[in-house]
């Protein structure tokens, strides 16, 4: 696998003068069908991870190897360059090194590593973050476990819906200080939020969740985000195809009745069929 040339295409988003929403992506066949159709990058998000993987909400429950092992086969499964949501490097700062190394092993383009304090701590009501020198630790921990100089580092905060728009700001900018390739920001509502924080930064901007006003892609791009974030909704439609699809045979419906069903010809698609007949009457015959 030539990890490196993923992530110089990772970097080439990154660099470019164009927003683009990449593909949420869970396992080897998601990554398979959002590079067939097109994405510039997958996403891998920590929560959808957990879902994947344990049948668990968003709660850190997951641990690094599960996680890095889930992104290893969406990686193996094709060419598409992945950026993971490693939620706070599973730890403190010697933990966020760990973590980079295992994702970059696992073959991920770029990361996120946030300043919110998790999992929930004791008698937390509501979440927190971590103080902005812990949060530099990390950024600076995170940079120093990369040994390709190709794999990206995101330095993410929800700060703007925790602690206002002037923490967030201070911290985007104490982690573009540090020496991360981009700044991750959760939570922003309106465009007189981004253009703050925009104005006061100068690094490729990355969005989670970004809804209303904030959906004009011409807008997003001339205010240097790269990569915005639609949600997850790949894996619930999965969710809900399974579901409806058992109970439909639960009560009674015949399979040839079944619909929604992936036709043949999809199917051998995604799971690269042609490839694996080819191998077969190579190596077989």
């Amino acid at each position: 696998m030539n990890w490196t040339d993923r992530r110089k295409r990772f970097r080439s988003v990154l660099a470019g003068e164009r927003c683009v929403h990449p593909g949420s992506v869970y396992d080897a066949i998601s990554a398979r069908i959002a590079e067939d159709l097109g994405f510039e990058i997958g996403m891998f998000a920590g929560s959808v991870a957990s879902m994947t993987v344990l049948g668990a909400p968003d709660l850190i429950v997951l641990t690094l190897s599960e996680f890095a092992g889930q992104a290893y086969r969406i990686n193996r499964a094709g060419n598409l360059p992945l950026m993971v949501d490693a939620d706070h490097g599973y730890g403190n700062a010697l933990s966020v090194k760990r973590t980079v190394e295992e994702l970059e092993t696992a073959g991920v383009g770029g990361m996120s590593i946030e300043d919110t304090e998790l999992p929930q701590p004791f008698g937390a009501a509501k979440p927190r973050l971590i103080p902005v020198a812990e949060g530099v630790g990390k950024m600076k921990a995170a940079l120093a476990g990369r040994q390709d100089p190709a794999l990206c580092i995101a330095g993410r905060t929800s700060a703007i819906q925790i602690s206002g728009l002037e923490d967030a700001i201070a911290r985007g900018k104490a982690y573009e200080a540090v020496g991360v390739d981009a700044l991750f920001f959760v939570g922003i509502k309106s465009r007189a939020e981004l253009d703050a924080i925009s104005a006061a930064t100068r690094l490729p901007l990355i969005l989670g969740g970004v809804s209303g006003e904030l959906t004009d892609l011409d807008y997003l791009s001339a205010r240097r985000v790269r990569i915005a974030l639609q949600g997850h909704q790949p894996f619930a439609a999965a969710v809900k195809a399974v579901h409806d699809t058992l109970k439909a045979l639960r009560e009674g419906t015949a399979p040839s009745k079944l619909t929604g069903i992936a036709d043949a010809e999809l199917m051998k698609r995604v799971t690269r069929e042609a490839d694996y007949t080819a191998w077969t009457k190579d190596f077989l015959s």
